[in-house]
């Protein structure tokens, strides 16, 4: 479970300024102006009435995340399942493993259902001993998940892992998954290890 500092550490960086909009229901986004061209186009961008919704009635989740991955050129991506509650709890446990100084790609796949989900966020803290970084990906705003495409793929910026004798060695992450409104859909642990090899 995490602690309270896990709350303060992932809490999302803001835009000074930017205030978040009201959150309006799917009724009241097919009810907007029609006439109104950019408004038709910002609809669309979001893919408000473009195929049939396909969200579970019986699950009141408005956004389900399925797996966490890592890009690598020239090697299986890893994958890290995150539709089991189970296989979510072991994540801290079963490291994997980076080749120091590899230039590597994060990726999450996830669902949408019964609203709009707006300003999606990936906040990621990482620690091995004393320090710890934090890191911010905007995975963006998104329609209800439809027959046409049933989930969504976001990949994040590129970047390296850390390298040389000192960068060796277990790392512990935490993440979470948040929105604009600062609903959180997913927090977990995981650990990771950096090795001269693969």
């Amino acid at each position: 479970m995490p602690s309270e500092q896990h709350e303060d550490e992932l809490a999302p960086e803001t835009t000074a300024g930017f205030k978040v909009g009201e959150k309006k229901s799917m009724n009241e986004y097919h009810q907007l102006d029609a006439n109104d061209e950019s408004l038709r186009k910002w609809k669309e961008s979001l893919g408000l009435g473009v195929g049939k919704d396909i969200s579970d009635p019986n699950d009141p989740r408005e956004c389900i995340i399925q797996s966490l991955g890592l890009e690598v050129e020239g090697r299986p991506d890893i994958i890290i399942d995150l539709k089991d509650p189970k296989a979510v709890e072991t994540l801290a446990q079963k490291p994997f493993t980076i080749k120091e100084g590899a230039q590597y790609r994060m990726k999450v796949t996830f669902k949408v259902q019964h609203n709009v989900l707006a300003g999606l966020k990936y906040v990621q803290v990482v620690k091995r001993g004393p320090l710890s970084s934090k890191s911010q990906e905007m995975i963006g705003s998104y329609s209800p998940s439809t027959e046409e495409k049933p989930f969504y793929e976001k990949k994040f910026e590129p970047d390296t892992a850390p390298s040389g004798m000192l960068a060796r060695g277990k790392y512990k992450a935490n993440s979470r998954f948040i929105d604009d409104d600062g609903k959180v859909y997913l927090e977990f642990e995981w650990t990771f290890e950096v090795k001269k090899d693969w």
